[in-house]
Order: structure tokens, then C-alpha cells, then sequence
């Protein structure tokens, strides 16, 4: 399987991964092939890549169906969470949070980073999709940072509700294209207390959630909002969650700026070491995430173009790059294979 971006993607060529709604139905299927007509409308509802069946890639698998299906199961379920935090419901708004447990569950138990976290996001789903990726990426990283199950279960319900308190801001003010003004953006500031408010009515609402709704914009050097935490004064759930939220952020297109490279968006979190994130767990999140997802191409230093197909753990800009095509004549070749990390001297130099 491929990702390709979608002004590349061929008439009649095969969806390799499912594309959801804003409600977690399936737009597209997997083994759907792309018309001229479907990728013209995927361009229009903001679709930038898709990934793409290739018998020369077949190796790299990434649809997991049951992660699938509770992905579905919880984007279904993100509206009614919604009103049952704001109607204090405690006994529906338990048995819509325990969909994200079970989602965090199947990730503690099976959980495949390489295929949890890249989705296919479109304009209209970005809010939702947006939550439920810092809560995959934020249970991964709990993982890998040695949380209890217990904790990891509380900080993927978090990273969906970390956001909760924007329902308050007026929406003029969060979808305003450009600058925003000093009073709109100490509008959008509150929105951690706003969110810490509304679920502190919730008395099934664990502490360390409220934590998680208030203190993800802190700063370990104590710049951060609200409340101008320090280090150790900042909820390690919140430092967690911090760093998913600005990763998965900046790594999509808003209506107020485009999207950061992967490899900004990465650098971005590397840069934040000590200052804005808690050096350890950006040390955690290179450990765990990669920075060119499985399927993409990829452009060599070498003036080579190939497609990832393993990364190499701890080397997070350092995978194995299949090549395919003559590098001149974009003709197939018989395709072989350049591990980065055995030939030190070849860089990516972009997505392609």
C-alpha cells in the first residue's frame, strides 16, 4: 500500500484504506477504485492523499479493521459525549466514554502504532478527528512512557476532552482566517478554564481529566496558559497530552495557516525539549513516532524517489525507502531497497 497525494493518484487505481465521515461512516471503502469523478469530489471536500493498493507494496499493511471499527464507534459517539458532559448526565455520558475506553484498550493490547495514527482527514471532520488522534497518539505515548493502564484509560479520555471548553468560545473567534486580535486570543486562552468548569460539574470526571482540560497549553519553563505552571507543577497526563495536540495541530491544514512538513512538525517537537515539553517525554515520543508515515514517497538525496516500508525504531527520520522507478524515466524497474540507516551519507529531502 501507498500514500500518495491525491493530485497523483490514476483513474481506476484502488483505495487502500477507508475514508471516514464526520460521524464515522465510511465515505470510501477500502478496495474502492478511485474515478476520475471520485477523486475530483475528494478534492473538493478536502481530501489531500489517500492511500493507494500496490502488489509491489503489498507488504505494507495498514488498514487493521477492528482499530477501524472502534475509530468508527468512537467518532459516532463524540457529539453525544458532548452534550452529556454539558447535560451532566453521568450515567450516559459513562457509557459514552467507555467507547474511547475500549478504543484505549484494544491500543494497550494490540496497538500498532504505524497504523493508528496516520487517517485520511477531510474539512468537515477535522474537529472530531482532531480529538481522537491526540487521545491514539497520547495513549501510544502514555505507553511508551510507562503509565498504568488505569492512567492511560484516563489520559485517552482527556485528549478527547481536551478541547471541551471551546464549545464556549464563539465561533467567530475559532474560525477566523489570519491574526487574531489580543482580546480574541485571550478569548480562545480560556477555553482551558471554560473546559475545566464544565467538567467539574461531571463528579464521575476523574481529577486527573480536569487536569488534562486545564493544563495542556502550560509550559514547562512556565510561559504556558492558564495558569503559568512550572515543570513539576504541570500534570505529567497534561504534559502528554501538550505534546499530541500541538504535534497532530500543526500537522494539518487550519483555515487560518497550511500545515508544517512532517519533518517541521517533527523538529517543532524536538525544539520544545525543556522549554515548552517535558524533555523526557520528547524523548518517549521519538522513540515511538516516526516521521514519514509507512507508504509515503519519499525524495532522496541520491535523486532517488521511493516509498517507506519499515521504519527503523529510535531513528525516527531514518527508514527503509523501497524504490520502484527508474529515478530519470520514471519507468518501473525491479525495485530495490535503501536502509538509511546503512548508508548514512542519504537523506530525505521531502515527501513527494
Amino acid at each position: 500500500m501507498r500514500l500518495e497525494f491525491i493530485n497523483r493518484v490514476k483513474n481506476n487505481e484502488v483505495l487502500g484504506k477507508s475514508i471516514l465521515t464526520s460521524d464515522g461512516k465510511i465515505l470510501l471503502k477500502a478496495g474502492v477504485k478511485l474515478s476520475n469523478s471520485y477523486i475530483k469530489k475528494l478534492k473538493e471536500i478536502g481530501v489531500y492523499y489517500v492511500y493507494i493498493e500496490d502488489k509491489r507494496l503489498e507488504d505494507v499493511v495498514l488498514e487493521d479493521e477492528q482499530l477501524v471499527e472502534l475509530k468508527q464507534f468512537t467518532m459516532q459517539s463524540m457529539s453525544q459525549i458532548i452534550k452529556n458532559i454539558h447535560s451532566c448526565n453521568g450515567k450516559e455520558l459513562r457509557q459514552t466514554l467507555n467507547v474511547v475506553e475500549d478504543l484505549v484498550q484494544y491500543i494497550i493490547e494490540m496497538g500498532d502504532v504505524n497504523k493508528s495514527i496516520y487517517d485520511i482527514k477531510t474539512y468537515d471532520n477535522y474537529t472530531y478527528i482532531h480529538s481522537l488522534d491526540t487521545c491514539i497518539m497520547s495513549s501510544f505515548l502514555g505507553l511508551s512512557a510507562g503509565f498504568k493502564e488505569k492512567e492511560i484509560k484516563d489520559l485517552g479520555i482527556g485528549a478527547v476532552l481536551h478541547d471541551v471548553g471551546k464549545t464556549k468560545v464563539p465561533i467567530t473567534i475559532l474560525n477566523k482566517e489570519g491574526k487574531l486580535s489580543e482580546e480574541e486570543f485571550d478569548e480562545i486562552k480560556k477555553h482551558t478554564i471554560y473546559g475545566g468548569e464544565i467538567l467539574r460539574k461531571n463528579y464521575s470526571i476523574s481529577g486527573d481529566i480536569i487536569d488534562i482540560v486545564e493544563q495542556h497549553h502550560e509550559r514547562v519553563d512556565g510561559r504556558g496558559y492558564p495558569y503559568g505552571l512550572i515543570n513539576n507543577n504541570i500534570s505529567k497526563f497534561a504534559k502528554v497530552v501538550c505534546i499530541c495536540d500541538v504535534f497532530d495541530a500543526v500537522s494539518n491544514d487550519r483555515c487560518y495557516r497550511k500545515k508544517f512538513s512532517p519533518n517541521d512538525a517533527y523538529e517543532l517537537i524536538l525544539a520544545g525539549s525543556g522549554a515548552i515539553f517535558d524533555e523526557k517525554l520528547v524523548m518517549n515520543f521519538k522513540e515511538t513516532f516516526a516521521i514519514y508515515p509507512l507508504g509515503s514517497c519519499v525524495s532522496l538525496s541520491t535523486g532517488e524517489e521511493g516509498y517507506v516500508v519499515r521504519q527503523n525504531k529510535g531513528f525516527p527520520d531514518r527508514p527503509v525507502v523501497r524504490v520502484l522507478y527508474d529515478s530519470k524515466t520514471k519507468s518501473p524497474i525491479p525495485f530495490y531497497e535503501i536502509d538509511l540507516i546503512l548508508n548514512p551519507s542519504v537523506v530525505i529531502l521531502s515527501l513527494v
